[in-house]
Parts: structure tokens; C-alpha cells; sequence
């Protein structure tokens, strides 16, 4: 294994780490799952780059990254407004 491909596994299993262990913040959560999309993104890059393919397709996952990143933020600005903070636990709806 080459150190991008150590570096892209650290990167991913750290970040969904932090996404099941650290599941009091909507925010905490939201960038955990923000940097699991950045490092699979690293790793799409490098596949793509050792295969000499067209960027075509890593251009695409940016762009639909970028869109959940706004969802997720506008959810966490509707969940501030409505309850007031962003613990997870205020939901009774899930629960």
C-alpha cells in the first residue's frame, strides 16, 4: 500500500469514528461526515489519477458533496431557529 492510500483509510475510519462517538452535536456530526465525503474524495482523486481517467467524475462528486454540505447546514440553521439548539436528543420525533 502507498502512503496516499494509508493516508485516504486513516482519514475516512477517523472521520466515521468521530461520527458514531461524537453523536451529541448536529454540528459534530455534520463535520464528521463532511470530511468522511473530503477523504473519499482524496481518494477517488488518487484512483483516478493512478488510472489516467478524465477528472470528469471526481468534478461531479465535488459538486453533489457541496450540495449536501448546504443541506446539512440549512437543516442545522432550521433545527437552531426551531428548537432552539442542536442537540441531537431535543428531537422526540425520533425517538
Amino acid at each position: 500500500m502507498s502512503m496516499y492510500e494509508i493516508t485516504f483509510f486513516f482519514m475516512y475510519f477517523s472521520s466515521i469514528l468521530v461520527f458514531t462517538m461524537k453523536c451529541k452535536h448536529l454540528l459534530v456530526m455534520l463535520l464528521g461526515l463532511e470530511s468522511s465525503v473530503v477523504s473519499i474524495y482524496v481518494g477517488l482523486f488518487y484512483m483516478l489519477n493512478m488510472m489516467d481517467y478524465e477528472f470528469l467524475l471526481s468534478m461531479l462528486f465535488l459538486a453533489m458533496s457541496v450540495c449536501e454540505g448546504a443541506l446539512g447546514l440549512s437543516l442545522l440553521v432550521l433545527m437552531i431557529r426551531v428548537h432552539g439548539n442542536d442537540f441531537i436528543m431535543t428531537f422526540n420525533s425520533l425517538w
